[in-house]
């Protein structure tokens, strides 16, 4: 009651003060006392109250109307008449008139409070009408908690004037009609023809169809004139067909297996994971281009995606306008309440880096996940109770009521729009069947499914209303289920003497000019050196501060190490990096990073952005260089605390577009495994599934360090295990200018793979982690780097590592001089390069030992994998490592001591070796009981 309370609890006072404001200044108070106060004759006891007399009954009276015009747009919603199959929860206090401290007998009298809803003076009677039919229909509006009153008078006046229902021309009424009777059909057509088959199945939420139907038709009238849509299995094969004009042919060709291509290498998916592109006409003329995102079964991992997809769209496309293209996501109420990863996305709508102009999100309330009753599936009163934290409004429908459906998303349209803002539209609605096809639902919901069983469908309700209306013959949706039943026969008849199908081509639009890697392809070295005239042009930019700024000395201090850089001719890691960015730049690419920390760094190595001394001015000398006459477009972004919901939206924004290098870097490469749904479902898999490629890089700072058990490793082992058929690249790389090439490898090939990197920490700064000028300007990514310190005829023990162990381990070799033993680098993890390793075997003949080496536990890195790959080689190599463990680290710093010096000691033991191995194994033992 509290919140219904601040006008009936106001004293007498408090209302003169209120009137005597107005009177001086009428925009200094509250719109609703302003609306109140205007027109209203203060009657002849004014001057008293002002004097400070008693407040006329009938005034208090007014102030409780007010009150109860404040309680029905606050908690109307609660009211409503929006579940079609149960009753709805009660809440307390009700919106009774003895709620706001009225009655009956007041019904008659005129109030003037009936101004702040559009009628003037008008009774009591004719005001609670007005508020019972625009906030506790079909539709329940939650609207008030936005902080801007000029959207929340948008909405009262919106609501108010059309007392929240449709005014649909009989063409209108026909077209819902139309799609209805698709959705519907087309369901019912699946079932009998595909008796047993999944195909998650939208009957209960048909009313999805024409809302979706009208979101493209409104917002090409609106000036939008792209859709992104993510959604879970659950109805897509309809949107497929009945939104995306998939043809009915190509879905039933799907349903007899014909997708399946031997000779083509692709794994594929099933049908209701799928996505789709294509153009369509509306009605008004306007040409709309939709495209559906493929959807793992992983409910919501699709809306980062989603996200990203339009962000880089805007970006590219659209030249920032994000009015021309909006994203669509389609939840279940289940996921939208229980998956972390609706929060992380939301929490992007309004960052500089990610937002997208506002996403329409289109709940299909069935009321149940999988088994589970809506009361165990949240906490909260609705599943959509998530969009406060944006401010976001939302729409409670009845999935009965088509038209409520595609009012309420056609306001949901013109708000995005105009204000740029997520809103969100819960359709209350059932499943008509279990989770699946074949699933029983009276095993869990025995009560709900005896009334959904009697239940007529969306399209016997609509109809029926319409002859009532006489607006539509009584015959017409008879007539309209017979020829698109026939149309769906004709289809399926079609696709069963078609031996060929073809999906989309993986190829085209911001893709032409592209191909499918082969495996020859890794064996060519790209062309990525620069020359030397533009690589110091570029240095010289990347270390030039304006004079006219005072930045921290600290700073200052910084790109004067970075001149003299450049004046040796030699760079460290971030030179190298900040290098590829520049040159890539310079030759006209986009390049995009974002992630924890990035503009700095969380090493405090690439300092992208720095920040002038006592300001908040940023200046960025990647965005100095230019390309021709252009500035470079440069993005880097510090993300919010989130892998799984950032990571994925920088997936999407390099499927949108291959031209752009397009980076996410881990704050530890550990946290990394906050995205594994994303590496799992989409980084790793979606060539194969789905046949759409990706350019996405991950930056993972990983090594041995002592800094414990979370921030070591960047899991290598976990990225091995899901390498197969050329599908990601992995690489540990040792040399700034290695770096350099790899990442500019990355768009100088006419294909595009994921590149995984594991990053340095502790090498940031080591003396011997520089390149010199020419590494940069000849060569090009070396996927091995072989030993020039030893000559072959004098090795007998070759190491093979890769990372930051090599530099411990040519420590050790350098310090006892040791030519017998060689250090082989595989920097390139994936694909390995086994030729290149072949020939470095056939090099050190005369060698009796091989070698792998790692920091991590045997059980983790990179040995799994290399073992696996060469058990049956003639490399024949064993492993030097820690001990095979269940933590990736030990957290005590002695520990991590003792556990290198027996990894480099046990990797250069000669014949006295067993000794070496005794005393470091020794020294071992004493650290960990002292600890």
């Amino acid at each position: 009651m509290d919140n219904l309370s601040y006008l009936s609890n106001a004293h007498s006072s408090y209302i003169d003060s209120l009137y005597q404001q107005y009177q001086e200044d009428p925009e200094s108070i509250d719109f609703g006392w302003r609306k109140f106060f205007e027109g209203f004759d203060f009657g002849r006891g004014s001057e008293a109250n002002v004097a400070g007399g008693e407040t006329p009954e009938h005034f208090l009276k007014e102030i409780k109307v007010l009150n109860m015009i404040h309680g029905y747009r606050d908690r109307g919603h609660l009211f409503t008449k929006t579940n079609p199959v149960r009753e709805r929860r009660k809440y307390f206090p009700g919106k009774e008139l003895e709620t706001f401290g009225l009655s009956e007998t007041d019904l008659n009298t005129v109030f003037n409070a009936g101004v702040e809803v559009g009628l003037g003076p008008a009774t009591l009677k004719d005001i609670v009408t007005l508020l019972e039919e625009t906030y506790c229909q079909s539709i329940g509006a939650e609207f008030t908690y936005i902080r801007n009153p000029e959207k929340v008078k948008w909405f009262q006046e919106r609501l108010e004037r059309e007392r929240n229902r449709p005014n649909f021309s009989i063409e209108t009424k026909k077209r819902i009609l139309k799609k209805l009777n698709e959705a519907v059909v087309f369901e019912n057509f699946l079932g009998t023809k595909f008796l047993g088959q999944k195909r998650f199945s939208l009957e209960g939420a048909e009313g999805v169809i024409p809302a979706l139907d009208s979101v493209i038709e409104k917002g090409a009238d609106l000036g939008i004139e792209e859709f992104v849509i993510g959604m879970a299995h659950r109805g897509r094969l309809n949107v497929l067909a009945n939104i995306m004009h998939k043809t009915y042919k190509d879905i039933f060709a799907e349903f007899e297996g014909k997708g399946y291509d031997e000779s083509k290498p692709f794994d594929g998916d099933v049908k209701y994971h799928l996505g789709f592109s294509t153009d369509v006409t509306t009605d008004s003329g306007k040409k709309v281009h939709l495209s559906l995102c493929p959807n793992p079964s992983h409910l919501e991992a699709v809306d980062p995606v989603v996200e990203g997809i339009c962000r880089s769209k805007i970006d590219f496309k659209y030249a920032g306008d994000n009015t021309k293209l909006a994203p669509i996501l389609i939840h279940g109420d289940a996921s939208i309440a229980g998956q972390g990863v609706v929060y992380e996305v939301l929490q992007m709508a309004k960052l500089d880096g990610y937002k997208t102009g506002g996403t329409i999100h289109v709940v299909i309330n069935n009321q149940v996940g999988f088994t589970t009753n809506y009361k165990d599936a949240r906490s909260s009163t609705y599943c959509t109770d998530i969009a406060k934290v944006t401010l976001s409004p939302v729409f409670h429908v009845n999935g009965d009521d088509v038209e409520a459906i595609v009012h309420a998303v056609n306001m949901a349209v013109e708000y995005r729009q105009r204000y740029h803002n997520d809103v969100f539209i819960d359709v209350l609605c059932y499943r008509r069947y279990g989770h699946n096809e074949s699933d029983e639902p009276k095993f869990t919901q025995p009560l709900l499914y005896k009334i959904i069983e009697q239940h007529p469908n969306p399209r016997e309700i609509y109809n029926k209303k319409l002859m009532e209306q006489g607006s539509v013959d009584a015959n017409l949706a008879v007539e309209m289920e017979k020829s698109f039943r026939a149309l769906l026969q004709e289809r399926l008849n079609e696709s069963k003497e078609s031996n060929t199908y073809e999906p989309n081509p993986m190829f085209s639009g911001a893709w032409s000019g592209l191909r499918m890697a082969t495996p020859e392809d890794f064996d060519t070295p790209a062309q990525t050196a620069v020359s030397e005239e533009r690589l110091l042009e570029v240095a010289k930019t990347l270390t030039t501060l304006p004079s006219e700024k005072k930045f921290f000395k600290k700073i200052e201090k910084l790109f004067d190490d970075r001149k003299k850089m450049v004046e040796n001719r030699k760079f460290d890691w971030a030179m190298g990096e900040l290098m590829a960015y520049g040159t890539l730049l310079s030759e006209g690419f986009r390049v995009r990073v974002s992630g924890q920390d990035v503009e700095r760094g969380t090493f405090s190595h690439r300092h992208a952005v720095v920040k002038v001394e006592d300001s908040e001015e940023e200046f960025i000398p990647l965005a100095q260089i230019q390309s021709g006459s252009a500035p470079a477009k440069f993005d880097i972004y510090n993300s919010h605390l989130s892998e799984y919901g950032v990571f994925g939206f920088e997936y999407g924004y390099a499927l949108a577009n291959p031209h752009s290098l397009t980076i996410w870097e881990a704050q530890f490469g550990d946290f990394f495994n906050g995205a594994q749904i994303i590496v799992d479902q989409f980084l790793v898999s979606a060539e194969t599934k789905w046949q759409r490629s990706n350019g996405v890089v991950m930056l993972l700072p990983h090594g041995y360090e002592g800094q414990g058990p979370e921030h070591s490793s960047a899991r290598i082992e976990r990225f091995m295990e899901l390498c197969a058929n050329f599908n990601i690249q992995v690489v540990n790389i040792t040399t700034p200018a290695n770096y350099f090439h790899a990442l500019r490898r990355q768009l100088k090939r006419d294909f595009r793979k994921p590149l995984v990197v594991f990053t340095p920490k502790s090498l940031l700064r080591h003396p011997l982690v520089q390149s010199d000028i020419q590494e940069f300007t000849q060569g090009h990514f070396r996927e091995v780097l072989d030993d020039t310190f030893v000559k072959a005829k004098d090795v007998k023990r070759v190491l093979f590592c890769s990372g930051k162990v090599y530099y411990d381990l040519l420590e050790k070799q350098q310090a006892d001089q040791r030519k017998d033993v060689a250090i082989v680098r595989v920097e390139q993890l994936f694909p390995t390069p086994h030729a290149q390793l072949k020939q470095i075997k056939e090099k050190y003949n005369k060698a009796t030992e091989f070698f792998w080496v790692q920091e991590e536990p045997e059980n983790m890195g990179a040995w799994p994998y290399i073992c696996r790959k060469f058990r049956k080689s003639d490399l024949n190599l064993d492993v030097i490592s820690r001990k095979e463990a269940s933590s990736t680290a030990t957290g005590y710093a002695k520990q991590h001591i003792s556990q290198q010096l027996y990894i480099v000691g046990k990797a250069f033991e000669d014949r006295a070796g067993k000794e070496v191995e005794k005393a470091v194994v020794t020294t071992t033992k004493k650290v960990v009981n002292v600890d």
